[in-house]
């Protein structure tokens, strides 16, 4: 049986929808990262959720896994070429969470922590 969407948009929060998957996807626009740097990046993540976030945009296609053989084994993620194509849709939502921040709590560096996706703002 096919699925129903009442609207497009659910589509789209299937995949990128929840806390965590958004804020992963922004680290991944730039560069690969590994788990352990994806963490370091999330520090309120757990890394179950973490680990859970990344197998499921990977099967949605969003993210590559790269495994490298050899000792200690190293993996990284990566935006895969579909995955790219949400980067606008990613930007736009930094740009409209740095209006609301602002809206809300005036300054925004009072409240934004210094990453290295914040580096644009200075």
């Amino acid at each position: 049986m096919k699925k129903k969407y009442n609207i497009s948009v659910e589509a789209t929060l299937e995949v990128i929808g929840g806390k965590w998957k958004c804020v992963i996807l922004c680290h991944l626009t730039h560069g690969k990262k590994r788990t352990s740097e994806l963490k370091r990046l999330m520090p309120d993540i757990t890394q179950k959720m973490l680990t859970q976030q990344l197998r499921e945009l990977e099967a949605d296609g969003v993210i590559n896994r790269i495994t490298y053989n050899q000792i200690p084994p190293k993996v990284e993620y990566e935006l895969s070429e579909y995955g790219k194509s949400l980067e606008t849709i990613l930007n736009a939502l930094c740009t409209w969470g740095e209006h609301h921040i602002e809206k809300v709590y005036g300054d925004k560096f009072s409240v934004l922590e210094e990453s290295v996706l914040n580096e644009h703002l200075k």
